[in-house]
């Protein structure tokens, strides 16, 4: 007869056996993180790093010096939503679809960076302004992934700057995943809610109008100086929760191994910024910090950077492919030689904002070409900047024939079809160099060049064009209805050659 079986020492080994046949738990990753903060409505001089001898930014002037700063960094649209379309997919606004305008929707079949990232392990935030959205598909085609693990709204009572929980969402994230933040603040946009909800303890005492800068295409005044010091105040507060984020990471022992990206996504909400081809419009300082991945930090970098560059370059520090969608090139050169150069022009674009509108510009060789295809049509800016002290103040002074030609500029109407400026030599592009026989070679082949990338590129000049929404003296509301025009929508740049199909990035 077979003896029993003694169970005894396998039941007491049964708990250590599971342990060690179960799979090991997941280590935690080591990929970088990565954090952008995205500003809204600050122009590229606002930094003290960038040159502004008023501002108080001590928190991005650190990473700055202890980083990489792109000094000829450009976006694609000087207005929120299109700017931030070529950002999330790294191409030029009439590539988007209807998002070249607006409050559009960026085309569905069009993949996000972040949904990428995401796809690859890490966990997505977008905390603060949301500008972002996707058209529903096209029949037989399906919406894009998820982008984002968590959307917050940022907001918190004593603080609308967007920023009230970037700190807590990096608390909280799965520890062996790694981060990517969209973290966008509604600071420095016109309502000033900073003054409002300023906290000196935190940010120090409020700008002194008296001292701000005033640039030369804005009058000297007390309206336009009171304007500033609010706008200042704003860029203070959002200088102020990046430090609180930047020291969470030193806490958390991540700062070495995150790449931080600081941007803005369009000029200051003053005349002749917000929406303008000019640098006050469409130049943006571009900081990067990250030690364990920049080399020789504290040097700029000073070749030529385009927004669409950024998803490229975020996708290739994190070890995931460019879609082959995407137009931009990956900064990585710029990020291991502050020497290093990955294009040779950058390309922006004016569309709807408030206004109809369609101008084009190329930065190359030292130079900036506009060409104002609605030479008719002032630039006077979007419609809050129109309603603030600052524009009010110009026009003012335009009904007394007070204004200096840099400031009537703010109104000058017709536009010269074409403008040309050496940027370095004038920085405000108060000299308009294309008559000028002197730089006539070179106006010509930088108008070859905006017409090379407009024919790659699918953009166009359609017959009707989105009219304008508010009147251009006043910024009031413009009737609806069918005898007014706030209604009605023209047809988008690229739409008659289906631009949001191509993917031809043109030159670079």
């Amino acid at each position: 007869m077979p003896r029993p079986v003694r169970l005894h020492l396998f039941t007491a080994l049964l708990p250590a056996l599971v342990f060690l046949m179960a799979p090991a738990a997941p280590a935690a990753d080591s990929r970088p993180n990565v954090i952008l903060f995205i500003a809204d409505d600050i122009s590229w001089d606002d930094l003290g790093c960038t040159g502004n001898p008023t501002a108080r930014t001590p928190h991005l002037d650190r990473l700055a010096a202890g980083g990489r700063r792109f000094d000829a960094a450009f976006l694609t649209a000087s207005s929120c939503s299109p700017s931030r379309s070529s950002i999330v997919t790294g191409r030029y606004p009439h590539n988007n679809g209807r998002a070249s305008e607006l409050h559009e929707p960026i085309a569905s079949h069009l993949p996000w960076f972040p949904h990428l990232l995401r796809e690859a392990g890490y966990h997505t935030v977008l905390s603060g302004k949301n500008h972002l959205s996707s058209a529903p598909p096209a029949p037989g085609e399906q919406s894009q992934p998820k982008a984002f693990d968590v959307i917050d709204a940022g907001k918190a009572e004593g603080n609308g700057g967007g920023h009230a929980n970037w700190v807590r969402l990096l608390r909280e994230r799965p520890a062996d995943r790694p981060f990517f933040g969209w973290y966008a603040a509604l600071d420095a946009h016109r309502g000033w809610e900073a003054d409002a909800e300023w906290r000196e303890e935190a940010y120090g005492p409020k700008h002194d109008p008296a001292k701000v800068r005033v640039p030369p295409f804005l009058r000297d005044d007390v309206p336009t100086r009171a304007d500033l010091a609010s706008h200042a105040n704003e860029v203070t507060r959002f200088d102020h929760f990046v430090g609180l984020v930047v020291a969470e990471l030193e806490r958390q022992g991540q700062l070495a191994n995150t790449l931080i990206l600081v941007m803005a996504d369009n000029g200051r909400p003053f005349p002749r910024a917000k929406t303008r081809l000019h640098d006050s419009g469409m130049k943006t300082y571009l900081i990067a910090h990250w030690p364990a991945g920049i080399a020789r930090p504290g040097i700029p970098a000073t070749g030529l950077v385009s927004a669409i560059d950024l998803a490229p370059s975020i996708l290739e520090v994190a070890g995931v492919p460019a879609a082959p969608t995407m137009q931009g090139v990956s900064l990585r050169p710029m990020l291991r030689d502050p020497a290093a150069t990955v294009r040779r022009a950058a390309f922006s674009e004016h569309n709807w904002h408030d206004y109809e509108a369609h101008g084009r510009a190329v930065r190359a060789e030292g130079y900036l070409y506009i060409r104002n295809h609605r030479p008719g049509q002032p630039w006077q800016g979007p419609a809050d900047s129109v309603r603030s002290p600052s524009h009010q103040a110009l026009r003012q002074a335009r009904e007394a024939r007070e204004l200096t030609p840099a400031q009537a500029d703010v109104f000058l109407a017709p536009r010269p079809a074409e403008e040309l400026y050496q940027t370095a030599e004038d920085p405000h592009q108060l000299r308009n160099l294309a008559g000028d026989p002197a730089h006539a070679a070179a106006r010509a082949r930088l108008a070859r060049l905006l017409a090379e990338w407009t024919t790659a590129t699918g953009d166009t000049v359609p017959a009707q064009l989105t009219p304008d929404l508010f009147d251009r003296d006043t910024g009031a509301a413009a009737a609806k209805g069918k005898k007014g025009r706030g209604n009605s929508r023209g047809t988008p740049a690229g739409a008659e050659r289906q631009a949001d199909r191509i993917n031809a990035p043109g030159p670079r």
